[in-house]
This record gives C-alpha cells, structure tokens and sequence, in this order.
C-alpha cells in the first residue's frame, strides 16, 4: 500500500504540473509563442499555374510549356561520408554524364567535378546548358546523384520553357515567350491571348514543421486555357517550302506569303521570310501584317472596279496606250513593254490581262481627273483602306490620302491608281481579293477560332464581316471573269494549273528609297494574289517578294511560287467519292501483271476477282504466261520459253523479270518503277550465259 500510495501522488503531480504549465502557456505565454510560430510561417507564396498549349486547325501541338532545368551540386551536404562516396564512384559518374550529354567528354567532367569539390562549393554548376526532363531523370540516377539533395548534394533549378515541335513553321504568327515562359510574353498569339494562355496564379502559405517547409494550398493555381488556331501545318509546310525555294533562287530581300480561306476568313498558312547576315532565310518579324509598301499592279483591280461600279467604264472600253509611253501631267508613263512599242488600242480586260499602267491611269485620270475625291470614296466603300483590327499585334495601317491632301498632285490619281502614294500591308491586298472571291463579303482575317479549358470550349472567335457587299454583283462578275483572264490569257500564266482554274493579278511595284524613285536601283516588290479554283473559291493567297537584283517579274516570280502552293493545297485538299464514280453493282477487273500464274491465281483467288484460266496449275514448276481483261474477269494464259533463247519480259514486275532472266543465266540492271516497258536484248535472240540485259520500267 506504501508504494502504491507513492506512484499515485507522483502521478498525481506530474498531472497539476501539466495542467498548470499548459495554464501559463495559454494565457500567461500566449502572446510570445504566437511571436515564435509567426516566424515559421511564410505567407502568400505564389504558386505559377501551367501556361495553355497552342494547337492547329486540326489539333496538332504548336507551342506548349515543358520544363528545363539547370543542374548544381553542394559538395558540403552529406559531409565526409558523401564525400567519400562521391570519389569512390566518380569515373561511374563521369561516364555516365557523358552518356547523357555527348558533347562534354568524360575527362573534361572528371575535372570539372573535381575542381568544384576543390572550392568546397555548394551551388557548383555541373553542366553550362539547360537540360530536359529525360536528361534530368537520366542524371538523378546516377550514384550519388540519386541521394535527397542534403545528403547527396545533388539539386536543379526548373524553368518553365516554351517549346515549338514544329521548328520556325509560323514562329513569327505564334509569338514568343521569355526566357522563362512564366515572365510573359512577348508577340504574335502568345501576347495576343496571354490572358487566356497563362491562367491564374494560385497561393499557398509554407510553414516550417521539423526543420522541413509544408505546403498549404489557399487557394490553387488555374491552368491556362488553349487556344485552336486556324493554321493548318501541312498547309504552312507546303507554303514555307514553296516560298524558301524561291527566294534562294532570286537571293531575295524578303517574301511573304498568305493562304486564307475564303468563306471563313481562317489564315491556314502564314510565311515571313527575311534574308539575314549569314544568307539563310528566318522569320524575324512578321511582314504579311505590318509592311507597309506601294502594292503596286495588284491595285489595279481596285481600281478599275471603282470605275465600273460607278459607270464610267465596261470591260469593252479601249483606250489607245500607243507605243507604250505616255505623258500625264507632265510625268511620263509606261508600260512594262515600251521598249518594244506597246500595245497599242487595247480594251480593259486586255488592260489587266496585260497589266497595262497607261490603259488603267489614263481611264481613271479621265474619268475622275475632275472630282479625285469621288474616286478615293470608291475605293474607301470597297473598305480596302480600313485597319482590319487583326487578332495578333503589330498590323500596319493601310495608308490612302485625300484630295484635299497637301501632298495631293495632279499627278497622284494617276499614279493611285496603278498601286503608287498609296501603302497597304499584303494582308490587306489580300481581304481585298478575298472579298472578291467570297461574293462580295468581306471577312476579318481569323488567326484563332476558341479557347479550350479541359477540352470544353470556354470562348468562340466567330467569324467577322467588315463589309456586307463591296461592290454589285455586276461589277463582280465583271472582275472575276477578268481575273480568270488575267491567269489564262495574261501574264500570270505561271500561276495556273492544268488541273483546276485559277484567278487572281500579278504586282510590280519599285520600292522608294530615301532620295526616292532611283533610276536604276533595282528594289522592287512582286507580288501575285488571287483564288482558287475560280468557279466556287475555296483558298485566297498572296505572294509577295522584295528583290534587289534581276529583272522583276510579278506573274513568273511570285506567280509560280502561288501556282505551286494552289497545286499541293488542292492536291491535299481534294477529296473523291468512289462511289459516285463506280457502279457499286460492278465488279471491277483489275490490270494484271504479266509474270508467275501460280502466284498471279493466289492473289486473285484472295481477291475474289474471277479468273479464266487457260492451264493446268502446278506446284511443281514456275507457269510463266500472259494476263489479260475481259468485262467477265482475268484471262490467264501460259506461254512456254525456249531454253537457248532470251524470253520475253515485258509486261513483268520486276520481281518475276529479274527471276527469270537470272535463272537463265543472264545478269539484270533495272531502271524506273513498275511493268517492264523495254529490255535491251529483244526476245527471241539466242541466250548467251553472263550477258548483261538493260530493263526499262515505267
């Protein structure tokens, strides 16, 4: 009972003593154990949400935010035991960061390593370059390396990179970001959306618990939402290619191009090219939106139309153009082809056929040499000189003056009127023959169609009409038929095709310089726009190019680069229905290769095509023979070779050909694809072992 009566009293004060302790602490130490907690606690630590992807027309990833690190090591965390460990298993370390990053030997990071343990550093860069993720989680196995960073010493440093898996394809549309994506950005889509692409930042508190920060979510970060462009990649390849071709050919300054969807307004591809210091060919800005430049004949168009919607012409008006030289104001004007006398009597269709600079001043110098103010209304109802408020920064404003301007000569209209004292980004020159081909509607230029936040749409971009009807539709089928003209009996021919139709007008303009028109500097903008096919357009594009050497040439420089891009877009763009060309009640006969009939059977009895057969199958010998059609099925007929004679290969693949001429002996050399079309020994002519036979294949 003594002992008993012991524990119980010391139990008994261990417990006032707690109680009473926890008394003072509560009330009497409040205040200074808060002071002490407060110290432990970090308040309002942003967290950085995940920047949004941007995608294609058709979902393909163009630019999206994947992680980089740089990698350090403390070569005083872990003490002497890490530092044994590290020496033990250094040349393992070194050759397996060789193995990683190729380019640094395995030597050169044995002395690297040691020379940071050397300083005792504790942030010692292990490799100069930002590395990826797979890099970073192929280093953080190694030995040592794979230790938490105070007993290894091994840590990185994330960034938040920008990555583009297609390279430069419209590197300049999209935009760029900061070094570190979470800095913001700094043009095209990427600034444009920036609200939208980098969500919202999160806040969490971190207090310190057993010498170790915790986290505490206050309120999570908001991922940025993605955003669905109009670009079509293979579309932007087909064009990049295209132009880039070209360029090189002529050592251009700079070339654009543009290929917008008519109905829509949706950019689907989009090329700023300039010539850097080193020759090669980069997008550095983005000239489709913010060149400012004379469009020189493309303009043309503009023109004439003013002309027709008002009445003053028809596209039967003549107007003799001489011998291609003619005085205005006291400024001559010419032709592309005075030095060869001019065209002499030509109506306006022929004018723009041939791009005629005196048929097309002379009709609007007449006609409105009166009232110039009534002219540049025409053009201003056409909307052609109206800032298009694009989606992405940067966008020139088009620049047509007034009559009543101080700059405004006798020799402006003119001039005006054949894409001269007048600056328009080729943006714009193309909305203007884009409307043209959509009927009459003129569209803002898409380059976004909706943001994505966990695959629902959160914001549409609808389409935009800036004006309802630029023109009547009698002007319109006026113009198209001309544009059609221009590229079939004109000087675009380059940009046609054999397959489909195409409309559009070729530009020659010569760029001023600082003293201004320079006679014999060679500057000068060529440019192409139009549509395609010219019947029901489906695709606007504008070609333009700055060259400074060489002999300009608006239907045979930039035309052919726009015939090329029309031909692949259309190509990939076509789409066949076999249905409506076959009978589906018809059965198909197939064209057969001569060659082995066994083989031959095989494949038609796996088909179901039905064979008439003229031999007995065999599966003892090779059956050479002949193959032939019928409305009913495949004729199959065998045919025997002498055995000193060559035989007869044509029709053959060049599996069987080479087969059975080797069997007799004969060597083989191919050339081309598919049947047999010639051989270099006739057939019938007597076998001579080890001669070479020639096969032509078409």
């Amino acid at each position: 009972m003594t002992r008993y009566f012991f524990v119980v009293l010391l139990l008994s004060l261990v417990g006032i003593a707690i109680v009473v302790k926890a008394g003072v602490i509560m009330f009497a130490e409040q205040q200074y154990w808060k002071d002490v907690a407060d110290r432990f606690v970090r308040e309002g630590v942003p967290v950085k949400p995940n920047r949004g992807n941007i995608l294609s027309a058709d979902g393909k990833l163009m630019a999206s935010s994947l992680p980089e690190y740089r990698i350090y090591m403390d070569f005083k965390a872990g003490g002497y035991k890490k530092d044994t460990m590290l020496m033990n298993h250094l040349t393992e370390i070194c050759e397996g960061l060789h193995r990683i990053f190729p380019d640094r030997s395995a030597a050169w990071f044995k002395a690297h390593l040691l020379k940071g343990r050397k300083k005792g550093s504790q942030n010692y860069l292990i490799y100069p370059k930002r590395i990826s993720y797979i890099q970073y989680k192929e280093a953080k196995r190694l030995p040592v390396f794979n230790l938490n960073k105070y007993r290894g010493g091994f840590h990185e440093l994330a960034y938040n990179q920008r990555k583009k898996p297609f390279g430069s394809l419209a590197e300049r549309t999209l935009g760029d970001v900061y070094a570190d994506a979470a800095q913001g950005a700094k043009n095209g889509i990427e600034l444009a959306f920036d609200t939208l692409l980098k969500g919202q930042e999160g806040i969490t508190h971190r207090q310190k618990v057993m010498n170790k920060y915790l986290n505490i979510v206050d309120k999570p970060p908001v991922d940025g939402c993605d955003i669905i462009t109009t670009i079509d990649v293979d579309m932007q390849d087909i064009c990049e290619k295209a132009l880039m071709d070209k360029l090189k050919e002529l050592q251009a300054v700079w070339g654009v191009a543009v290929l917008m969807d008519v109905q829509t307004g949706d950019v689907k591809a989009i090329v700023n090219l300039s010539r850097c210091a080193d020759g090669n060919y980069r997008e550095r800005q983005n000239l489709a939106i913010n060149a400012l430049m004379e469009p020189g004949s493309t303009f043309k168009t503009a023109s004439i139309m003013v002309a027709l919607e008002d009445g003053k012409i028809t596209p039967h008006t003549t107007v003799d153009t001489g011998n291609g030289v003619m005085k205005m104001h006291g400024s001559l004007m010419r032709d592309h082809n005075w030095y060869r006398g001019g065209y002499g009597l030509i109506d306006v269709t022929r004018i723009i056929e041939v791009s005629s600079n005196i048929g097309v001043s002379y009709l609007i110098d007449q006609n409105y040499k009166d009232n110039p103010q009534k002219f540049i209304d025409g053009l201003r109802r056409m909307s052609i000189d109206q800032p298009l408020h694009l989606q992405i920064p940067g966008e020139g404003k088009p620049y047509i003056k007034n009559a009543d301007d101080p700059s405004f000569w006798h020799t402006s209209l003119p001039w005006m009127s054949i894409g001269y004292e007048v600056q328009l980004p080729p943006i714009n020159v193309l909305t203007f023959y884009n409307a043209i081909a959509n009927n009459g509607t003129m569209v803002k230029p898409r380059f976004v169609t909706r943001a994505l936040k966990d695959g629902e749409t959160v914001e549409e971009f609808p389409v935009e009409v800036i004006n309802p009807k630029i023109c009547s539709d009698k002007t319109l089928a006026e113009m198209r038929t001309i544009l059609q003209r221009v590229v079939s009996h004109g000087l675009a021919k380059p940009a046609g095709s054999k397959q489909f139709h195409v409309s559009g007008k070729t530009g020659t303009a010569q760029v001023a310089g600082v003293g201004g028109y320079k006679t014999g500097k060679r500057n000068h903008l060529v440019s192409f726009c139009g549509y395609f096919p010219s019947e029901a357009p489906k695709y606007s594009c504008i070609v333009s190019i700055q060259i400074d050497r060489g002999v300009p040439s608006g239907g045979g420089m930039a035309g052919s680069v726009f015939g090329k891009i029309a031909e692949r877009v259309y190509a990939k763009d076509l789409r066949l229905d076999l249905a409506n060309a076959i009978d589906s009640t018809t059965n198909v006969i197939p064209s057969v290769k001569t060659g082995n009939l066994n083989e031959t059977l095989l494949v038609l009895d796996e088909l179901d095509i039905p064979v008439l057969q003229d031999f007995h199958k065999s599966k003892d010998k090779n059956l050479w023979g002949h193959a032939g059609q019928t409305p009913d099925g495949v004729v199959l007929q065998e045919k025997d070779f002498a055995a000193n004679l060559v035989p007869s290969v044509i029709g053959m693949g060049a599996k069987d050909a080479v087969y059975l001429l080797e069997s007799q002996g004969l060597r083989v050399r191919l050339s081309g694809v598919g049947k047999v079309r010639r051989q270099s020994i006739a057939a019938g002519n007597r076998l001579v072992k080890g001669q070479t036979i020639s096969l032509q294949l078409r």
